[in-house]
């Protein structure tokens, strides 16, 4: 069988079965395999990458976004800050009033509920390594 189905998605991800119906629903996370278009009697099938963005939308939520905030954000990043094309190259961090897309490659950091404004990170262990470094030379 090619696909999760929805019992499954469900015990994966730790998201309910009401959740998955109604995140279908609004559009927030839709199985791309096979969705039921509003017809009853036809089972979602969800492929690996619907799992990896059903459990970061859980994590949010228990992180303490609104969905409607989760909502608004991946909205965004599908639409502009590439996150359907390359989920396993982005980290989404969130301070509990915003979710940021971290980019593993370049390290670009982007405010997905401020239409990608660009938000400033410090790495303070690098900062103290290369103190340090310079220290002891």
């Amino acid at each position: 069988m090619e696909g999760f189905t929805a019992d499954q998605a469900s015990r994966f991800t730790s998201c309910t079965a009401h959740q998955l119906r109604y995140w279908d629903k609004v559009e927030l996370v839709r199985p791309s395999i096979q969705s039921t278009g509003g017809r009853p009697g036809i089972r979602r099938l969800y492929s690996f990458r619907d799992l990896v963005e059903l459990k970061c939308v859980r994590a949010l939520l228990n992180g303490g976004m609104s969905l409607q905030r989760v909502r608004r954000a991946f909205e965004y990043l599908r639409r502009k800050a590439g996150l359907s094309e390359h989920l396993s190259e982005v980290r989404l961090v969130t301070d509990g009033i915003s979710i940021f897309k971290i980019c593993r490659t370049d390290g670009e950091i982007l405010d997905a509920l401020k239409e990608g404004q660009m938000a400033f990170f410090l790495a303070i262990d690098e900062i103290a390594h290369s103190i340090d470094g310079t220290v002891s030379e």
